[in-house]
């Protein structure tokens, strides 16, 4: 199969924004682009089990358990959603993806090569951003009920790992920590410098 279009990942801890954000970007960029914004966990079966039964109980369930669930969504989602989107030639906004797994089971105590084999059949995001916001202020920021992962210790490991992929190049920092409209700013012209080197890449 070949894919047409391109695939764009926005992470972020909760609270960060990233999901206002990365509606936002889809918005913006549909006027130029055939933009699609998508989210994990996903609306297929798996995902709707995770929100439903697995983000907001009394504790976290065993880590394994939660990464393989994860990847579990991910293969449908991928292939409910993702690819069909890219086949069409469509810009794919995705709202979590394989990072997510790997800063939040990771920082659980996982291991990343662990995580990365369960997920070696999803595909590999074009380019990924991560927005970035300290730990204490999204915790803040939460006024729904938080879920069994939005602790600040919780959060404070997460950030950690994904400033780790930031370090080696495969995330692109976003800061978040600030007004809305200035992060927007930020993510907006950010991703499209991203998609000129990427279309510069392949021409």
């Amino acid at each position: 199969m070949t894919k047409k279009g391109v695939f764009i990942v926005i992470e972020g801890l909760d609270g960060s924004g990233k999901t206002t954000q990365a509606v936002l970007l889809t918005n913006r960029l549909s006027e130029s682009h055939n933009a699609v914004y998508t989210a994990e966990p996903s609306l297929g079966k798996t995902g709707t089990f995770i929100r439903e039964h697995c983000l907001y109980g009394e504790k976290r369930l065993p880590t394994e358990a939660e990464a393989l669930l994860f990847a579990a969504d991910r293969v449908e989602h991928m292939q409910n959603e993702i690819l069909p989107a890219l086949e069409e030639g469509k810009l794919v906004i995705c709202d979590r993806y394989v990072y997510s797994s790997l800063a939040y089971q990771g920082s659980a105590g996982l291991s990343l090569d662990w995580i990365k084999t369960i997920n070696a059949r999803a595909l590999q995001p074009d380019f990924a951003v991560f927005i970035d916001v300290p730990p204490e202020r999204v915790l803040e920021r939460l006024q729904r009920k938080k879920s069994v992962m939005e602790t600040l210790e919780t959060q404070r490991k997460v950030r950690e790992v994904y400033l780790k992929f930031v370090e080696k190049g495969e995330l692109i920092r976003v800061d978040g920590d600030n007004l809305k409209e200035a992060v927007a700013e930020a993510l907006y012209a950010t991703v499209l410098d991203l998609l000129k080197t990427f279309k510069d890449s392949i021409s």
